[in-house]
């Protein structure tokens, strides 16, 4: 039986083909996508709608290859430290992709999972409605400068070495290391001032029933 003149297509290899493309630097879109399949841009409309859809694709895997699943039983600031970090690695893996997620709502049901449980997590700790949402567009947002800047070049600061910059750059780690201290460090400041921001929120409820 004579093989397929072109690969077969599944929503898997798409995404995975996408995630290649944009990972190698090159211009991502359907066209671009359709010549390094081989395939004709007919044939990715097929499974796809276009390249939104496609986005959501790449967002998708991404998390399925990450293994990004938010373990039960965790107290709601572990799920935040686990949310965070897998988040970071992610991102971290694939700087090149962020730019097409962030502009793109999130429908993916992977994806949507393990934010769920994050907001199920800080709902059921005591975070009020009005700040839970607030609170995971915060940790989003370090994740994403987290992982991005583990891309960047070993000196990020050019200062004099007369100032204090300067002073610091050159006592301070490079690279990789700085970027794991300072997001270490970030998950430190960002656990802790949630956990005295749960603390006020508890304290005056218990301030207001003792007064009713």
């Amino acid at each position: 039986m004579p093989r397929p003149s072109s690969p077969i297509l599944s929503t898997d290899l798409i995404a995975d083909s996408a995630i290649a493309l944009v990972d190698a630097g090159k211009p991502f879109g359907v066209n671009a996508l359709a010549r390094q399949l081989g395939v004709t841009p007919s044939s990715l409309y097929n499974h796809v709608e276009g390249r939104d859809a496609i986005v959501e694709l790449m967002r998708g895997r991404l998390a399925v290859q990450s293994e990004i699943a938010v373990p039960e039983g965790l107290e709601w600031d572990a799920v935040v430290e686990y949310v965070v970090r897998s988040q970071r690695a992610m991102f971290a893996a694939h700087p090149l992709v962020l730019p097409l997620l962030v502009g793109k709502p999130v429908t993916d049901v992977t994806v949507l999972g393990y934010y769920e449980a994050l907001a199920e997590a800080l709902l059921s700790a005591g975070f009020p409605d009005d700040d839970v949402l607030v609170i995971v567009a915060v940790l989003d947002a370090f994740a994403l400068g987290s992982g991005l800047d583990l891309s960047a070049p070993p000196e990020v600061w050019h200062a004099d070495p007369a100032s204090a910059l300067g002073r610091l750059v050159s006592r301070g780690e490079p690279g990789r290391e700085r970027a794991d201290r300072a997001f270490d460090l970030g998950v430190e400041l960002l656990l802790a001032s949630l956990r005295a921001r749960l603390a006020t929120e508890e304290a005056a409820l218990s301030n207001g029933a003792a007064t009713a």
